[in-house]
């Protein structure tokens, strides 16, 4: 992905941005001159005050938010720290699930897969991992690949917490290269995994901010 594309930016004042990755960008630069490339190294060239507050996988798209200047950093990373950030994702995950009006909770503790790091898996030594989940659609009853449009809500943010919660009750997402088969992977040209929701106070001006980005995926395209 060449390092001039245009930066998607949802929202910008003299203390935060909120930018739209898109998939297949790191949020900070990895080890490598190939990895040099990543969305706070861009926004820098053009805010050079930006600061990174939180990630979003590589494969992820979807909504960032940044802090310009160390002061906001701090507040911003605080606000996640005690979870006062609403976060909301959508996905495209194999099979059927049930349709309710109700959230669902998956309550799975996740540590690292030391072999074969950075995987992470469920383990009842891991730390405390919780994801809200509720299904949109599905696809049509005897349909020989099923798949499911779901809402994702993590309480807690652990790495990989989503892919691997929905792994662990036998959903993986479509597209993904780290946990899926050959067959999930194949089912998606990209980890079908879009953050669509921020919403949050903002530290200096007490306003309630609450930004939307619709995935570019759905089961009527796949």
């Amino acid at each position: 992905m060449p390092d001039t594309d245009p930066i998607d930016l949802i929202y910008q004042d003299a203390h935060l941005l909120v930018l739209n990755k898109p998939a297949g960008l790191l949020c900070v630069p990895g080890r490598g001159e190939d990895k040099q490339d990543c969305l706070s190294a861009r926004a820098m060239r053009q805010w050079p005050d930006a600061l990174i507050v939180h990630r979003l996988d590589m494969a992820t798209s979807g909504l960032v938010l940044m802090a310009r200047g160390a002061a906001m950093q701090r507040a911003l990373g605080d606000a996640f720290a005690n979870r006062l950030v609403h976060k909301r994702y959508e996905a495209i995950v194999d099979g059927a699930m049930p349709l309710r009006d109700e959230w669902s909770v998956i309550d799975a503790p996740l540590m690292a897969d030391w072999p074969r790091r950075p995987l992470q898996k469920v383990d009842a030594a891991g730390k405390p991992s919780l994801t809200r989940w509720r299904a949109l659609h599905s696809s049509p009853p005897g349909e020989p690949a099923a798949a499911t449009h779901v809402l994702l809500e993590p309480l807690t943010g652990r790495s990989h917490q989503l892919r691997v919660h929905l792994l662990s009750i036998g959903h993986p997402i479509l597209g993904d290269a780290l946990y899926g088969s050959a067959e999930i992977q194949a089912r998606a040209p990209r980890l079908l995994l879009h953050a669509s929701e921020l919403g949050f106070m903002h530290p200096a001006t007490q306003q309630t901010l609450r930004f939307e980005s619709p995935p570019d995926f759905s089961l009527s395209r796949l």
